[in-house]
């Protein structure tokens, strides 16, 4: 698989005008090359294929590389390129600019010269972001960790327990079903804290009568999973029962639109219609969903400037949420997988509003 990852990268790279190709990503990296270390740079060429690493990872990088060439190096990347002539008869080179500090690429540029450097991020993301069988047998099982420790965990969840303590239960849980670690920070938001949208887990300690929003996914082979539940403890207050039902209907609507071919800001947009059609437009801050593979965030964005459109081979996020200050919010959010006619959830948790 690498080879031909290599090969699509290359003829990628011919349409773009571009002689070369610096990823500095990790997940990049991994995704070309299979080098998972945390200090590296790929160097791809229309002749060859480098590695470039330091001495920390030389078993590492003898283990898993494949189709790249492995160079251990002691002084700076760009300063390895020029002394090995990596870029000899290069015109221009793409670099992943959203990977990159202003300091590292100027420094890269002048190393580099008298090739130029171009920016072209883009150029791996697409080629990410549809996933071939391998990939998605480490989503999948990404996906199924993260549906049984939410099952697991919902027991736990009761009045006296602080968002802290449950928020370690889910990681620890996590990683004893297999996973590698968490995708992200766990958020376990309680009461007026679930109105944030990206809350971290706190002290407090849940209530009686509260909302609680769970979301939380882990990692298999580099592959993320990325979930949010919502549920309510003892009894739920009209108000939270019409929100959350409103919440459920426009996610299964986005749900039903995800299909090869589909613009990605029109599946943003049948979302957000359904909650503004029931006065709620303001209170849904944040974009419908994202890609999901060795990033937690890549293409598509499902948003409403995203230029994006599906492709089959897409696995996407839909989490459309409703918060308001001071009482709380909900999100719902699934991982589905795009194909030509549609798309398959992969997610297995219940959806239906769950009072504990």
């Amino acid at each position: 698989m690498p080879r031909f990852r290599l090969t699509m990268l290359r003829h990628a790279m011919h349409a773009q005008g571009l002689d070369a190709m610096l990823v500095s990503s990790p997940s990049g990296i991994r995704y070309l090359s299979g080098f998972s270390g945390s200090s590296g740079l790929c160097v791809v060429t229309r002749r060859g294929a480098w590695c470039l690493t330091d001495s920390r990872y030389r078993l590492q990088a003898r283990e898993e590389l494949r189709c790249f060439r492995p160079l251990m190096v002691r002084e700076s990347f760009g300063e390895a390129i020029a002394r090995h002539s990596l870029l000899r008869g290069c015109r221009t080179a793409g670099v992943e600019e959203g990977e990159l500090t202003l300091a590292g690429f100027r420094a890269l540029r002048k190393q580099c010269a008298p090739c130029s450097l171009k920016p072209a991020g883009g150029v791996l993301g697409r080629l990410m972001s549809c996933k071939d069988r391998g990939e998605l047998l480490h989503l999948e099982r990404a996906v199924e960790i993260t549906d049984r420790v939410f099952c697991d965990v919902i027991t736990m969840i009761r009045p006296g327990v602080a968002e802290r303590d449950l928020a370690a239960e889910i990681s620890y849980r996590q990683r004893r079903a297999g996973a590698d670690g968490d995708a992200f920070d766990v958020i376990v938001a309680s009461g007026f804290r679930s109105a944030l949208p990206h809350a971290r887990a706190s002290a407090k300690k849940i209530r009686t009568g509260e909302i609680v929003l769970l979301d939380f996914g882990c990692t298999v082979e580099g592959y993320h999973s990325d979930m949010t539940r919502t549920v309510v403890i003892g009894r739920a207050a009209k108000l939270v029962r019409g929100i959350y039902d409103i919440v459920l209907r426009a996610q299964e609507a986005g749900i039903a639109v995800l299909r090869a071919g589909c613009a990605a800001r029109d599946v943003d947009a049948v979302v957000r219609r359904k909650i503004a059609d029931e006065g709620y437009r303001r209170f849904f801050p944040h974009s419908v969903g994202h890609g999901l593979g060795l990033r937690v965030h890549e293409r598509p964005r499902l948003a409403p400037r995203s230029p994006d459109f599906l492709e089959a081979g897409n696995v996407v996020t839909v989490e459309p949420g409703i918060y308001i200050p001071g009482r709380g919010g909900i999100r719902i959010e699934d991982v589905a997988l795009v194909t030509e006619t549609g798309s398959r959830v992969m997610t297995a948790s219940p959806k239906e509003l769950m009072i504990l």
